[in-house]
């Protein structure tokens, strides 16, 4: 039976094997895996991508198999074919589909159409291949996850989605910063909670930036305006100028905090330069592994 990761619950039973998978490989960087060998990942993407389809593409392509970039505008989906079409006839012809897209409805019926397995690579409700990374980063640095605090702070987006249940999934606090109006969607976090209450992990929001960051060995943040909400950014960059993360901010944090970021950063709006290029930022090493954790995440799937 075929297995797809379009949200972070998809890995309820082994998130953190998938970790430690790709802490493994990322010490066996050029390795390649008989199950990769000659399979396709076709990758789809309706938003501009960095570390997402460079990852994805040099991972597949490291591991022994080989990847093809889908720009929908040169698509047949982008003259009106049907996602549920488009999966069926992509399904014929590779062997993992990543999607990134404006809807998570979209990526939803994706999967449900594909008989290979579907990636979600971001949508507007989760990012799950993103927190994959982040977790293995903080393991690589703190040694390990269950009893940590990460505090976020800023909008109440698809990492804020993500983040939570990740924390919840491996027994992590997660104490969410945000404003009233920009919270995270509120089934997610009732998700993140009630998992959270197996897990040891207490899952929170909250509308003050400091006290969100007291006592976080992490703490993390996100651009304010996300792809798509061009229109909203003189608005949001004002709502959320006391949720920068400055000096100020982080010095309501353990003093060994480290300081992470999905990227792209935009310095001087969600952080600081001084945090920013602190040595508690480990934006970078966070940026590296999600090529390690692509490797992970299509080795598992294969």
């Amino acid at each position: 039976m075929k297995r797809d990761i379009i949200s972070v619950t998809d890995m309820m039973e082994d998130l953190e094997d998938i970790v430690d998978l790709s802490i493994k490989l990322k010490k066996e960087r050029y390795s390649s895996y008989d199950v990769a060998r000659n399979r396709i990942l076709g990758m789809i993407f309706e938003k501009p991508s960095t570390r997402t389809r460079v990852s994805l593409e040099t991972g597949m392509t490291q591991i022994g198999g080989h990847a093809i970039y889908l720009n929908p505008n040169d698509m047949q989906v982008g003259r009106g074919e049907t996602v549920a079409d488009t999966a069926r006839v992509l399904s014929r012809m590779v062997d993992v589909i990543s999607y990134r897209a404006f809807k998570h409805s979209n990526v939803v019926e994706l999967a449900k159409n594909a008989s290979v397995p579907v990636i979600n690579a971001l949508d507007d409700l989760e990012h799950p291949v993103q927190i994959v990374a982040d977790l293995m980063t903080i393991k690589e640095k703190k040694g390990k996850l269950a009893g940590l605090k990460l505090a976020y702070s800023g909008d109440g987006n698809n990492m804020a989605n993500s983040l939570m249940l990740g924390c919840a999934i491996t027994g992590m606090d997660a104490s969410i910063g945000c404003p009233e109006k920009y919270k995270p969607n509120a089934e997610i976090f009732n998700m993140a909670k009630e998992i959270g209450e197996s897990t040891g992990s207490r899952i929170e929001i909250v509308h003050h930036p400091a006290k969100a960051v007291e006592s976080a060995d992490i703490i993390y943040t996100d651009v304010w305006v996300s792809m798509g909400e061009e229109s909203q950014k003189s608005e949001k960059e004002k709502i959320f100028k006391p949720f920068q993360v400055n000096d100020d901010l982080v010095s309501h944090a353990n003093k060994d905090y480290l300081f992470m970021h999905c990227l792209p950063a935009h310095r001087g709006l969600e952080v600081s330069e001084s945090v920013m290029g602190s040595l508690h930022s480990v934006v970078f090493d966070e940026a590296e592994n999600r090529l390690h954790t692509a490797k992970g995440i299509l080795l598992t799937l294969l």
